[in-house]
């Protein structure tokens, strides 16, 4: 499904990517992959829907090209959100051995002591992640992570149902105008942060008041709101059952390759700025195999492939060495210095903040405010019932006023 190098319009993009099932994926080092082969080796994987090129898009399948290469077979599973693999986590019934979360989870679950630290001695290929994202915030001393992907939210809109005047702020997804015809997402971080940027605050909530503000505003958006979603949104805006979406930049660029009617902008008020990251659960069974697989997607051939599969932004300087300059020049994946300058990253917030934030999400989406779909054709109904009775009472009155006239004797003339 994700077709970035569409976007490109370079035959020599999918050419690059593309790996046939007799070639061998071109790697730095082969001779380190063969430490596991014949030992009967697995691992489980645990990432986001649609994050990992799979030979769909006729480039590289990489799950398939690490066993082909390594001889370990990967488990692979998705998830949704942060918070759904935090809780897999933390209620002990989920065994991975690579997840990729965002920033600020992993910020928490390195705080909770729920990661391994990582040999790097057996992730070389680390050492091509651009300098600008060695040592971020949540992972200061880069023991714990190796970025994978990076990029900022934006809006995404179909051009033919929503007016050029009204573009360019996160107030678009407030316009009454669009009542029903607007997605939000399905998670308190994205939901949270998107409304304080709007109140001009900062993405993460430095205290409960500017949590209630912004759960306040979020629950004024409800009754326009379509749906809450998360992967859903790929459906719905390219198949335009949907108007506007706050979403990925990386999707956004899938989604237009799909379907030409859709644009995107990053709103005036400043965005996120996220980093995605492969880490290793504490406890993990094959943590060297996983250490394997991480310098495996860090593999510049694999990067670029991945790049080009998934719509993200590499933090890899090798990988963009091998994108097409039509990729790294586009100011959605790359975007201009003046629209970084205005994000923000998340951070790992306190407990009682956190917790804060969990009950003002189930408070949101437990409010009697709601969208239905029956609400406009319900008003228009009722306001086609209100004029009928106004023009039935003004008939009355028009009939008894010359009942009553009529009840006069006439004038001789």
């Amino acid at each position: 499904m994700k077709k970035l190098f569409l976007l490109s319009l370079t035959v020599a993009f999918a050419v690059l990517l593309a790996v046939p099932a007799s070639a061998a994926v071109e790697v730095v080092d082969p001779g380190y992959y063969a430490r596991f082969r014949g030992k009967g080796k697995s691992i489980n994987v645990h990432n986001w829907g649609e994050y990992i090129a799979d030979g769909s898009d006729g480039g590289m399948d990489v799950i398939a090209e690490f066993e082909k290469l390594t001889g370990i077979k990967v488990n692979y599973t998705t998830f949704s959100t942060n918070e759904e693999v935090y809780a897999r986590l933390r209620g002990g019934s989920a065994n991975y051995d690579v997840i990729i979360p965002s920033d600020y989870m992993i910020a928490r679950m390195i705080r909770e002591g729920m990661l391994e630290k990582l040999d790097l001695s057996n992730i070389p290929n680390a050492a091509f992640i651009s300098e600008e994202f060695r040592h971020n915030a949540f992972d200061p001393t880069a023991e714990y992570s190796v970025p994978y992907t990076w990029g900022t939210v934006g809006v995404i809109y179909n051009t033919q149902m929503v007016d050029e005047a009204d573009l360019g702020s996160w107030d678009l997804l407030w316009n009454e105008k669009y009542m029903g015809n607007i997605l939000m997402f399905s998670n308190p971080r994205d939901a949270f942060g998107i409304s304080l940027k709007r109140l001009g605050y900062t993405i993460n909530p430095e205290n409960e008041e500017q949590l209630s503000e912004s759960l306040a505003e979020l629950k004024k958006q409800k009754m326009l709101v379509q749906a809450y979603v998360m992967d859903e949104i790929f459906d719905k805006m390219i198949g335009g059952e949907a108007a506007i979406a706050p979403y990925y930049a990386g999707d956004a660029l899938t989604m237009m390759a799909d379907n030409p009617d859709l644009g995107y902008f990053a709103p005036s008020e400043g965005t996120n700025l996220f980093v995605d990251a492969t880490v290793i659960p504490k406890g993990s069974r094959e943590k060297e195999c996983a250490e394997m697989f991480i310098n495996f997607l860090q593999e510049p051939k694999v990067g670029a492939a991945n790049i080009g599969y998934i719509g993200y932004s590499s933090p890899n300087d090798a990988v963009l060495a091998e994108l097409p300059v039509e990729v790294i020049e586009n100011p959605v994946a790359y975007p201009p210095r003046e629209v970084l300058a205005k994000t923000d990253f998340w951070k790992d917030l306190p407990p009682e903040l956190n917790k804060a934030v969990d009950a003002a999400w189930t408070e949101l989406l437990s409010s009697d405010e709601q969208y239905s779909k029956w609400l406009i054709p319900m008003m228009m109904a009722a306001g086609i019932a209100a004029s009928v009775t106004i023009n039935l009472a003004r008939a009355y009155r028009r009939r008894r006023d010359r009942e009553y006239t009529d009840s006069f004797p006439k004038k001789r003339m």
